[in-house]
């Protein structure tokens, strides 16, 4: 089968999806449709958000759907209507049996995480946070069991020590667009060997709230610094600052800068002010807060914030 004959219908919402269903594009793959989250209110005037996926595929001129339930018999019928060979998923929910078992050569996933580690909604986060020196994305088929079906590919990257969240993100959605493009040409071939997942290397990656975010000064240095750096710049880490003035300041900590200086008798969550310069005693060791966010302002570096605020501890 030629690649413009072979039919796809792609599921995604957010921008790491974007520039998968950009390469399958360029390369001349057939989307027959782009299956997204329905449009939300969002922010103080509760405008209508679009998904970055939605947006992408409205300029392209492909089929949109937007289906509240995944099952409905509306839905379903719009998806026969496309006849896929093939659905590719992508930052998207969890898809019901009646609608992966739909297509002919089945449904694969893009997942960035090198499974089984890290099966859940926020796998760059939960490596970064936990300290990993490396991580990649997976392609796999779809099973009923969430990010368990058989591996077709896997490629690893490097973390970097100083990396946050964003610039893993980054390098994982350039990555795995382009494996997307060789996972179909290899369905194409009709010679695909897959392997199951290993079993005993489950780490599990769920979902993460707000309470998840703050941070808990009485871990090691190393520790809080994985911790900001695994959820910057979005969700961002969180602490209260006790200011002067009597005022809690919640703020997002953005960036920070391992010392090496033990802490000594200072107890964690002690302030330490040099200049310009903002220090927080962990466990172990003093731990510099680079950039921040007090609530109801823009985010600032150090220097900036100690002109406008004398902060004395944090609230543990």
């Amino acid at each position: 089968m030629d690649k413009k004959d072979l039919r796809i219908v792609f599921f995604g919402t957010p921008e790491f999806a974007v520039e998968s269903l950009a390469a399958l594009l360029d390369n001349g793959f057939n989307i027959t449709g782009v299956v997204t989250m329905p449009d939300k209110a969002a922010g103080r005037g509760h405008k209508m958000y679009e998904s970055d996926v939605k947006r992408f595929a409205v300029e392209k001129g492909l089929r949109v759907m937007q289906p509240e339930k995944l099952k409905s018999p509306e839905f379903l019928a719009q998806l026969r209507e496309c006849d896929a060979d093939l659905f590719i998923v992508i930052a998207f929910r969890m898809l019901p049996r009646e609608v992966w078992q739909m297509p002919r050569l089945g449904t694969f996933n893009l997942h960035a995480s090198l499974l089984p580690r890290y099966r859940g909604a926020a796998p760059i986060n939960r490596a970064v946070m936990n300290g990993d020196t490396e991580t990649g994305v997976t392609t796999f088929f779809l099973r009923h069991e969430i990010d368990t079906g058989e591996i077709i590919m896997q490629r690893k990257v490097e973390i970097l020590p100083d990396e946050n969240v964003g610039d893993v993100h980054d390098k994982l959605m350039h990555l795995g667009a382009g494996m997307v493009v060789e996972t179909v040409n290899e369905i194409l071939k009709g010679d695909l060997k897959t392997m199951p997942q290993p079993e005993g290397e489950f780490i599990p990656a769920p979902k993460i709230f707000k309470e998840d975010c703050r941070i808990d000064w009485q871990r090691t240095a190393v520790e809080v610094h994985n911790h900001v750096r695994g959820l910057s710049p979005y969700p961002a880490a969180w602490t209260v600052i006790h200011d002067e003035s009597g005022k809690d300041l919640e703020s997002k900590i953005y960036a920070t800068g391992i010392t090496g200086m033990p802490c000594e008798e200072n107890a964690p969550g002690t302030i330490k002010v040099d200049g310009e310069r903002l220090f927080a005693a962990t466990s172990d060791c003093w731990l510099e807060i680079l950039s921040l966010q007090p609530a109801g302002k823009k985010r600032m570096e150090t220097a900036a914030f100690l002109r406008g605020y004398h902060p004395v501890k944090i609230n543990l």
